[in-house]
């Protein structure tokens, strides 16, 4: 049993390590550049482009969000990993004549957004 112990503690405490350093001027950049297009600078789904998907992009901000977010902290992750509706987001960006340029995600990109997004999401 104490040899099971070890990895599981050393690999719970990079985890957590991981977390706190969070680079949050880079998760702020990512959002910035890539997400308040549609999401906005305050998260509600207010960015220019918000309404002109269907279908319209979401309020990141309300109760239903938060439970979600609480309930799978990787929501955030795998929204940007999975592209819910399948191709929504790049037609979206297409049809409006909005480009922007690909991204190849790090680890670290993807830790900063989420912890950039979820902070900004409970202080709402």
């Amino acid at each position: 049993m104490k040899k099971r112990l070890i990895p599981l503690l050393a690999v719970l405490t990079l985890i957590q390590t991981s977390l706190a350093f969070a680079d949050m001027g880079n998760g702020k950049n990512l959002y910035s550049q890539r997400c308040a297009v549609c999401h906005g600078a305050d998260i509600k789904g207010t960015g220019p482009l918000a309404r002109k998907s269907t279908p319209p992009t979401p309020d990141l901000t309300t109760a239903a969000f938060k439970k979600r977010l609480n309930d799978y902290p990787g929501v955030i992750v795998s929204s940007i990993i999975l592209r819910p509706s399948g191709s929504l987001i790049p037609k979206t960006l297409r049809e409006n004549a909005v480009k922007i340029p690909p991204h190849a995600w790090t680890i670290n990109d993807l830790r900063d957004l989420n912890q950039y997004m979820s902070g900004l999401i409970s202080k709402k």
